[in-house]
């Protein structure tokens, strides 16, 4: 077996390189918290990841070098061409695939450690696996199955390729208990006889942690998938975490770390920001089928106009508050709207974009579309930021955003959303919606905001609208 090893587990250069790796990590962390410095940021983080791999191929013990450099040949072309080719609008769903890939990698490790660990102990090598490195080896296996399965169900949500309302069975939280229990039940037993594991008992764990993640996220509707992804990506790093320890690798620790703890403090963030809790999001089964009365009995009085009509209200107003949402992201309108913007402050009119924490389909996901369209930093407020500020806004323009402006959250105490925080724009002196249709959210409820006196619908694809209104605009 060919052997390209030159560093010792343990040896001074080695936790040098580590840190330097986490350290990359850590900045690189830091400086993607901002859209001009975010792709250095990537960079550094890149970079310190090469370094733990490298390190790592280098050890003493390493070999097989045919097997890994052919897993590395197939992940780096599968890596490559998949983030080259998906969509913005597809982007939440990439972020869920790669997610439970971790997952399912950091398991399918554990499941290798323990194999090996009943290899020393057949050989009379050690007496009994330590417990020490049997725990994390154990809870590893369970949340990174949990991870990697409930993942998938995430991204075939995103994806349609399953519906996005909730799916669940009958008695179904007695059943996630009685797995949980089992699970939970196993893992005890197999560290009481860790010195004659069972390897059956293993895998029935590993394959019940993995009916766990299915039947966790099933019953969640596409409303929650962003907290989901967030939930999911902590449970990833934290499986990774315990992996670095089971194999005494000090950057998989600290990367592990720091995605577990900045996916956890995101997941209580965003549940926050919707004034609900996690447990709530988890087992409510929320969002994705249609309520009663949501756009499928009489319809409401409205205000229809068209894009020169829109116009004419902003262009002669002084303050413009624009209010992206998924539907942005499915029209792939960024561009679009920024010209319009463009053309509105050529003619004097303040613009800025109010971004709600869960607008779109992932954390972040409308400051990255509008940062590629080289809207300004500064111009994108947050909600508490922007609200007190739309009593004063002359038009406030909603493209794509459903739950996230529906004043029932504030208004309506039996509303499903009632005390989700909001983007206010109901505030605004005139409201202009631009959606293809008067159709519900992924909450699954009527808009009221688009019955509103002072708002006006502009049914039409967010692209073509915003193009046609910065065309209207130039020529007045």
């Amino acid at each position: 077996m060919i052997s390209l090893a030159v560093l010792e587990p343990g040896g001074d250069l080695t936790t040098v390189l580590y840190i330097i790796s986490f350290s990359c990590f850590i900045f690189g962390v830091r400086r993607g918290t901002h859209p001009t410095t975010a792709k250095q940021g990537n960079l550094i983080a890149a970079a310190g990841m090469a370094i733990a791999v490298v390190t790592t191929l280098l050890l003493d013990g390493i070999g097989n070098w045919g097997l890994i450099i052919t897993g590395l040949v197939i992940g780096t072309t599968v890596g490559v061409v998949a983030s080259t080719r998906v969509q913005m609008t597809q982007m939440p769903q990439m972020v869920a695939l790669y997610n439970g890939v971790g997952g399912g990698a950091v398991a399918l490790i554990a499941w290798s450690e323990f194999r090996h660990g009943l290899t020393e102990l057949d050989s009379g090598i050690i007496a009994d696996l330590p417990l020490d490195t049997f725990v994390p080896i154990l809870f590893s296996m369970v949340v990174g199955s949990v991870s990697f399965w409930g993942s998938n169900i995430a991204f075939a949500k995103l994806q349609d390729l399953i519906p996005t309302r909730p799916l669940a069975v009958p008695g179904q939280q007695v059943i996630n208990a009685l797995l949980l229990i089992g699970i939970v039940g196993g893992c005890i037993a197999l560290g009481v006889n860790n010195d004659d594991p069972s390897q059956g008992l293993f895998i029935a764990i590993l394959i019940a942690a993995g009916i766990l993640g299915n039947l966790v996220v099933l019953p969640i509707g596409g409303a929650d998938m962003p907290v989901v992804i967030s939930l999911l990506n902590a449970f990833t790093g934290l499986s990774a975490a315990a992996a670095g320890f089971a194999l005494d690798n000090v950057a998989l620790i600290v990367a592990g770390t720091l995605v577990g703890s900045s996916g956890t403090i995101l997941t209580l963030e965003m549940a926050t920001a919707m004034n609900r809790s996690v447990a709530n999001i988890l087992f409510a089964g929320f969002g994705g089928a249609p309520a009663a009365g949501s756009g499928t009995g009489e319809e409401r009085p409205h205000v229809s106009i068209g894009a020169q009509d829109a116009a004419i209200k902003l262009a002669y107003a002084d303050s413009v508050v624009i209010v992206p949402g998924y539907g942005l992201a499915v029209a792939q309108a960024q561009h679009a709207v920024k010209e319009m913007a463009d053309e509105l402050e050529r003619r004097g009119v303040q613009v800025n974009y109010a971004i709600h924490p869960v607008a779109g389909r992932m954390p972040g996901h409308m400051n990255v579309l509008l940062a590629e369209a080289d809207v300004p930093y500064e111009k994108l407020r947050e909600m508490g930021e922007i609200n007190p500020e739309m009593p004063r806004t002359d038009v406030a323009v909603v493209i794509g955003a459903n739950d996230v402006t529906n004043p029932a959250a504030k208004n309506d105490p039996n509303s499903p959303i009632a005390g989700m925080p909001i983007i206010e724009v109901h505030e605004a002196q005139q409201v202009i919606v631009i959606k293809r249709s008067l159709s519900p959210g992924f909450a699954g409820i009527d808009n009221d905001l688009f019955y509103e006196p002072n708002t006006s619908m502009l049914f039409a694809d967010a692209k073509q609208a915003a193009a046609d209104i910065a065309s209207e605009v130039q020529g007045l």
